[in-house]
């Protein structure tokens, strides 16, 4: 294990030392931005097992949501001309094949999935459970987002592609979605083999309504479609900076689903009586997020019309200290946001809530990029693309006189930034979620019309 973990670390470091030079500052470009962002899933996947880092430079464990990003990321990386479509389709497979044999099990060690879930964060030299993390639904609901994407995409008759679809149905039909329901008709946010089931449950509107088109499409282990009216009855539709919608605290919320499902033109009852659709309750929830920053309540350092953006990221410290006359607390990893009922803000911004949100507010947004990325770009921008987070507020400990930069790369954060671009540009993961059948029947099952939904003949007939 030893020897596979200094392996890994040589592997990443050879990576970004061979990435190209950084040294000399280079303009931006949504081209340059979305190749060094495709790179850090191509180049720092796992060579055995393709599970992609939590976080890089620092070595700690992988994860599987980053996995299942990485893994629609290289679809793009195609498209793109980064990599060829044979070198992608190598990579799919060997992920897709690893994970299909990784242990499964109820045991507290050695295993990497129960019931066809997946560990959160696996370790870097075998692919088993780390430490004592939690089975998690929503985290093997975006592994499982990115092997749909890629099952769809790889639809050539050779061996290869064949392959990969095949492996792609069979960990999909594994998951056991019913079994994480509980009696309040709503999914857990996950089990430990220690105790059982986590109490806390997904109530709407956040992150997992992928994960509930995921639960509600299975041929094998669905749930009651009644689940999705459950998950509609907690939404909180306020008001917030000027923008009436379904409010949720940080972006992320807004981008992980959508970075799978183009909700434009389709409608659930829900948003049928409100007159919109999710799209257009993300791009409000993107510009009121951007409307906080510039009205900046708490008079942070930095914050305008072209450097906001609040949501789950890095940051800087924990502890409380006295900024402008206010006691303040920063904190490292938290889920920064703001909306009508909570406002989690300590002066950190992350470049993804930009660059997840390009397709609902590309005007906002590509100028904050631009921004974030010429300005600060020997502190905040390196190989791999823009660095997770940075808080010009927090001047307190050594080296940070001029401000907080962070130091690592986050495998999640930077999948928004890769796949939404993309997305805005040509619609390529959009697309092949359309074609996908599992897809289709959730989202009928949800009670989703109109669009290209209507017109979609997936679905229905795969079980």
């Amino acid at each position: 294990m030893i020897k596979k973990t200094i392996a890994v670390f040589l592997l990443c470091y050879f990576a970004s030392s061979c990435a190209g030079p950084t040294s000399q500052a280079v303009p931006f470009s949504m081209d340059e931005l979305k190749r060094r962002t495709f790179h850090y899933f191509w180049d720092l996947a796992d060579p055995e097992y393709g599970q992609v880092p939590d976080r890089y430079p620092s070595l700690t464990f992988s994860s599987i949501a980053a996995t299942g990003f990485g893994l629609s990321t290289y679809l793009a990386g195609v498209e793109n001309g980064y990599v060829t479509r044979a070198a992608a389709a190598e990579r799919v497979l060997k992920t897709l094949k690893a994970m299909w044999h990784l242990p499964q099990g109820p045991e507290e060690t050695g295993i990497s999935g129960y019931k066809g879930f997946f560990y959160h964060f696996l370790t870097l030299d075998e692919a088993r459970r780390y430490k004592q993390v939690e089975l998690s639904s929503i985290d093997t609901g975006l592994l499982m987002a990115g092997i749909l994407s890629a099952m769809s995409y790889f639809d050539g008759s050779g061996d290869q592609e064949a392959s990969i679809r095949n492996y792609a149905d069979s960990l999909y039909r594994r998951v056991e979605w019913d079994w994480m329901l509980n009696d309040s008709m709503r999914l857990s946010m996950g089990w430990h083999p220690e105790r059982g089931f986590i109490k806390s449950d997904w109530r709407g509107y956040n992150e997992a309504m992928v994960l509930l088109v995921l639960a509600l499409g299975s041929p094998t282990h669905a749930v009651d479609p009644g689940l999705w009216d459950t998950w509609c009855s907690t939404y909180r539709w306020m008001d917030f900076q000027g923008f009436e919608h379904v409010n949720f605290t940080p972006l992320f919320g807004h981008q992980y689903s959508q970075m799978y499902i183009d909700f434009r033109g389709i409608q659930d009852p829900y948003m049928r009586e409100k007159g919109i659709d999710y799209f257009e309750n993300a791009r409000r929830a993107t510009l009121a997020n951007r409307a906080y920053c510039i009205e900046n309540p708490a008079g942070f350092a930095g914050y305008g019309p072209n450097q906001w953006g609040l949501t789950a990221c890095d940051g800087p410290a924990n502890k409380t200290i006295n900024y402008q006359g206010n006691d303040v607390h920063f904190r490292t990893y938290w889920a920064r946001g703001a909306c009508a009922w909570a406002i989690h803000d300590d002066g950190t911004i992350a470049p993804t809530a930009a660059g997840g949100s390009v397709p609902f507010a590309p005007e906002e947004c590509t100028a904050a990029l631009e921004h974030m990325w010429n300005t600060y770009y020997h502190q905040l921008v390196d190989t791999f693309g823009f660095k997770d987070a940075f808080n010009l507020s927090y001047t307190f400990d050594e080296g940070d006189e001029n401000g907080w930069f962070d130091v690592d790369y986050l495998g999640i954060d930077q999948g928004p930034i890769a796949i939404q671009i993309q997305n805005f540009e040509t619609g390529l993961i959009w697309n092949m979620m359309k074609k996908n059948p599992y897809i289709v029947t959730g989202l009928k099952r949800a009670g989703f019309t109109g669009g290209w939904l209507d017109a979609s003949n997936s679905g229905e007939d795969l079980n």
